[in-house]
């Protein structure tokens, strides 16, 4: 079962979560279990090997307040064969310069003790000046989306995105793809 843990303040995210992607995810054949943040507990990263992550970034590039309470633990976690989605809300007009920062901040501590991080997704579509989201190569660490400005896109986008991760999710769980079950059946 994929773990989906997130943080939300004004229930955008979990707006996100609940009434976007996980009926997406469902879609493909996924059990999704959600969680938020306060309530993740110690063997809840122990336990499990495949993370959706939904983080929102407040202000001028803060952790939302639940992930922010809870980044000293995460820093600590030994993410050594865990496979990480993240996704993360923010405003790129009114915040251009710090544009979905909680995505980069939590995928760094993440990388850095282990994760394998999936997902990435383009920058294209967006304005803004900067972001710690942003990889090397210009992408983003997971998908961006902006409830502020682009509410219109958010569904889209998750689609796009749903449908780039889940054959690999799938994988992760076991599950194969639809053509491996088909030819398994016959």
């Amino acid at each position: 079962m994929i773990q989906l843990y997130y943080g939300t303040d004004t229930n955008k995210t979990d707006h996100v979560a609940q009434n976007v992607l996980i009926p997406m995810l469902k879609e493909h054949g996924l059990d999704i279990k959600d969680k938020v943040v306060a309530e993740i507990e110690a063997d809840d990263w122990k336990n499990h090997d495949v993370f959706i992550i939904g983080v929102p970034t407040w202000y001028y590039g803060d952790l939302q307040s639940d992930w922010e309470a809870y980044f000293p633990t995460l820093q600590k976690i030994d993410f050594t064969n865990k496979t990480i989605a993240i996704f993360g809300l923010g405003d790129q007009w009114g915040y251009d310069e710090w544009f979905v920062d909680g995505i980069g901040i939590l995928a760094d501590a993440m990388i850095a003790n282990g994760a394998e991080m999936i997902g990435a997704w383009p920058n294209e579509g967006y304005t803004f000046q900067k972001s710690k989201a942003l990889k090397p190569d210009g992408t983003f660490h997971g998908l961006a989306l902006d409830e502020d400005n682009q509410w219109d896109l958010t569904e889209d986008r998750c689609q796009q995105w749903v449908n780039s991760i889940a054959p690999e999710l799938k994988r992760l769980m076991g599950q194969g793809s639809e053509v491996d079950n088909l030819e398994e059946k016959a």
